[in-house]
């Protein structure tokens, strides 16, 4: 029932910021149904329209998972972006120092882990600066975006850059690292991982509610004082939590470097670190709630260049302006309940 309830209230979240948004686009002079028409065309009008939908939609699970899960011990981590880079630049380091691994599986299987390990770590330093130092996480995650996106910089212009390339980009993977589309998406760059990530949410769920570390993650997260008490180590499930979200993150890297692009490229993230914070606070918490927020938000940047192109009084800078709206809708259930709510039962209660 919890469940349900905490559903219902995002999804009038997501209604209320739609909403809203169709109203900023009629007093700018477009018609809200030609927004959303083409944003639903952009999104599953053929093939290849769902399959970049589906494209941007995998980064966002996986940085929705990399919030959740320290918001589960109390954290809070902005530090997807410095995070996923991080595992790109390892996914890619794989396939530059690795060039003959005989088999796919193996080449693929070691890129993934190489990416979870350098994301991992780089989500556990913020984890350990707070449970040893007792640093805010929101300071050091920060912190720690800028200096991945410094040595990103300095490993993909001076280590391994493509000699024949004038981007910032890094030499090419070999075929045998490359995860191979389906042929219905007709050239998008999505196949079976996106099976792969719906079920390492749906694993990471039950994981949460049916061991003992992810029944500790919560105690730390809702009662610090008792969950000392009974012997569990707050310490231990900050670095622990932050570990695996910064691993989560890094798994960016296995989408876009194995997947897509073939090798490294500065800049190549749509602030998917920082939209994957909107997905986790659209999904209240509830793990299972990342796939369609996910999926949400990943309509809505698919649907960004459309905008450009079919219509003439908005850009892509509407679907900004939706996501800022339906996060505000979100968060307006907290005013309701702070401020309205009292004032309603305590009415109520004159009345009796």
């Amino acid at each position: 029932m919890r469940l349900f309830k905490s559903s219902l209230k995002s999804i009038a979240g997501v209604v209320l910021g739609l909403s809203l948004g169709m109203v900023v686009c009629y007093f700018a002079g477009e018609s809200p149904w030609k927004v959303l028409k083409v944003l639903f065309q952009s999104s599953f009008g053929s093939g290849y329209d769902f399959g970049m939908t589906l494209f941007y939609t995998a980064p966002l699970m996986l940085t929705g998972l990399a919030v959740s899960l320290p918001f589960r011990a109390g954290l809070f981590n902005i530090g997807g972006e410095g995070q996923l880079m991080m595992g790109a630049l390892a996914a890619a380091s794989a396939g530059v120092l690795w060039k003959d691994p005989h088999s796919p599986v193996v080449a693929i299987l070691f890129a993934t882990g190489l990416a979870f390990l350098a994301g991992g770590i780089w989500g556990a330093i913020p984890g350990v600066l707070k449970a040893k130092r007792g640093s805010h996480e929101v300071i050091t995650t920060i912190m720690m975006n800028f200096i991945a996106a410094g040595i990103t910089s300095y490993v993909t212009l001076y280590v391994i850059k493509d000699p024949n390339s004038a981007q910032a980009e890094s030499i090419p993977l070999p075929e045998i690292f490359h995860l191979k589309p389906f042929a219905i998406f007709n050239g998008a760059p999505m196949g079976y991982l996106i099976f792969v990530l719906i079920a390492v949410v749906l694993i990471v769920h039950y994981w949460l509610w049916n061991s003992v570390r992810g029944y500790e993650l919560k105690v730390v997260g809702e009662n610090e004082l008792a969950a000392e008490t009974y012997g569990i180590s707050k310490q231990k499930s900050w670095i622990f939590s932050m570990f695996l979200a910064g691993g989560f993150a890094g798994l960016v890297g296995v989408v876009e470097i194995l997947g897509n692009a073939h090798r490294f490229k500065l800049g190549f993230s749509a602030d998917y670190g920082f939209v994957g914070i909107a997905v986790a606070l659209l999904a209240r918490g509830n793990i299972l709630g990342i796939i369609p927020s996910a999926l949400l938000f990943g309509i809505l940047q698919k649907g960004a260049g459309s905008l450009d192109l079919e219509t003439e009084k908005v850009t892509r800078d509407l679907t900004y302006i939706i996501q800022g709206l339906i996060i505000l809708g979100v968060a307006a259930e907290g005013l309701y309940e702070r401020k309205v709510k009292p004032r309603v039962d305590k009415k109520a209660a004159k009345n009796v």
